[in-house]
């Protein structure tokens, strides 16, 4: 089983990074396909334009925004299940976001969401 990490999708490419998978629902501005070297883009395990609008990346209202988040995740499991087949068969996979701050975004919930879940083991 692999491990599961996460990184803004601006950083460069490194050949730690494994398995590299896009989780917003939006293409990152100002980010070319060539430049972001990703194996997949997952945008269905990205939260619903609603709720992403909702959250404007309010750091007050992360608790909350989680809570709706996961509960997205739960109504929806495909594309979770997909995540973790693929962090089952790569010894690493590496969620992609574009937002700007590296804790409060979603990909740092849905990687809580994977190891509570799926007893993924997740680095930052």
């Amino acid at each position: 089983m692999g491990v599961l990490r996460r990184k803004r999708i601006y950083e460069p490419a490194t050949s730690d990074d494994g398995y590299r998978l896009l989780v917003d629902r939006l293409w990152p501005r100002g980010e070319s396909r060539e430049r972001a070297e990703l194996d997949e883009w997952l945008k269905e395990i990205a939260p619903s334009p609603a709720l992403r609008r909702w959250w404007n990346h309010d750091a007050s209202e992360m608790a909350e925004f989680s809570r709706r988040y996961r509960a997205e995740l739960d109504a929806a499991p495909q594309p979770v299940e997909h995540l973790v087949t693929l962090v089952r068969a790569h010894p690493v996979v590496t969620v992609l976001y574009g937002a700007h701050d590296p804790a409060i975004n979603h990909a740092v919930v849905l990687q809580s969401y994977v190891r509570d879940r799926f007893d993924i083991e997740v680095e930052d």
